[in-house]
């Protein structure tokens, strides 16, 4: 149950309650992929979210579900694991939210009880936000009607603190350009001459 929350809280966003509200008709497996539903939000704004086969994520879910009890009545996605087993019992409010905390302790990391059910949340954000993702993007895919909040994000992610740096004591970003190009020794330039130019590296593969 954990690695599952922790699977589709950071994949999509996710708040503790949009979780535990989660239900298996939410989840449609494409085989390739998981299209994962969550039709209420607390800002009214239905949200749509995709989990790709990374690593074996479609297996441990496939998995978790398959532990599923022929009778249960619900439709809640999340069930309690109790002595081996998936019981009818639907996961609470509370046993979700301490999701983030198990994982921090399991890390070792210090302070463990400041790591809430919202972790998941700000989690993904922050990925998104380190990956250069604008904030019009990220707003959308976590349901943000505010764009303050969602430029928090942005402002403390420490990729974009590293390219502002960047941009202010050196001029430029960390951007990279990649240029390949397919030479032979009828036509090798005599002369290859490179101005202004910061930070290159050549890759050369000959092949005889």
């Amino acid at each position: 149950m954990i690695k599952v929350g922790l699977i589709l809280g950071i994949a999509g966003a996710c708040r503790t309650n949009e979780l535990v509200n989660l239900t298996v008709d939410d989840i449609e497996d494409v085989g390739s992929s998981l299209i994962v539903k969550i039709p209420n939000t607390k800002t009214k704004i239905p949200r749509i979210f995709v989990v790709t086969d990374v690593g074996n994520m479609l297996e441990l879910f496939r998995k978790y579900l398959s532990l599923r009890p022929p009778h249960v009545k619900h439709k809640h996605l999340f069930l309690y694991y109790k002595a081996g087993k998936c019981s009818s019992q639907p996961v609470g409010k509370n046993t979700m939210g301490k999701i983030p905390s198990v994982v921090a302790s399991y890390l070792k990391l210090p302070d463990v009880a400041c790591y809430t059910g919202h972790c998941l949340r700000r989690s993904s954000a922050t990925l998104l936000a380190d990956a250069g993702v604008d904030i019009t993007t990220i707003k959308r895919y976590a349901g943000w009607k505010s764009t303050t909040v969602a430029e928090g994000y942005v402002e403390n992610s420490i990729e974009n603190k590293t390219k502002i740096a960047n941009q202010v004591l050196v001029g430029t970003t960390t951007s990279a350009i990649t240029k390949t190009v397919n030479v032979s020794e009828s036509n090798i330039p005599s002369n290859i001459n490179f101005e202004n130019c910061t930070n290159v590296t050549f890759n050369l593969n000959v092949n005889k």
